[in-house]
């Protein structure tokens, strides 16, 4: 459970982070951004569950990349308060995966 709680945690911070840079991302609060990494979770996981396709931006070339831009977008139509432009999903993506890269592999967001 603990390992849950910091996924979601580390998750939220890398959107907070990707929510400061100019581009399409906004998130109005900490709250918001904690909904939008369960939901960002929950997506990542379907999607590998059903196509396995691994959404993680890096690492899984750009496939990947495409899914987690995808997954970000889709997450802003879904979290009241999670504000994100198509260049925005991108600009999220890069984020995600440069937190991606730092973060041991049993503690990704996505």
């Amino acid at each position: 459970m603990l390992k849950l709680i910091i996924k979601i945690l580390v998750s939220a911070l890398a959107i907070l982070v990707a929510s400061w840079l100019p581009g399409g991302f906004e998130v109005d609060s900490f709250g918001v951004a904690i909904s939008a990494a369960v939901v960002i979770g929950l997506l990542d996981w379907a999607i590998n569950r059903f196509t396995g396709i691994d959404a993680s931006p890096f690492g899984r070339g750009s496939v990947g990349f495409i899914a987690a831009a995808i997954i970000l977008f889709i997450t802003g139509k879904l979290v009241d308060g999670f504000h994100v432009t198509l260049i925005g999903a991108v600009v999220g993506a890069v984020i995600l995966g440069i937190v991606d890269i730092f973060i041991p592999a049993d503690k990704r967001p996505m």
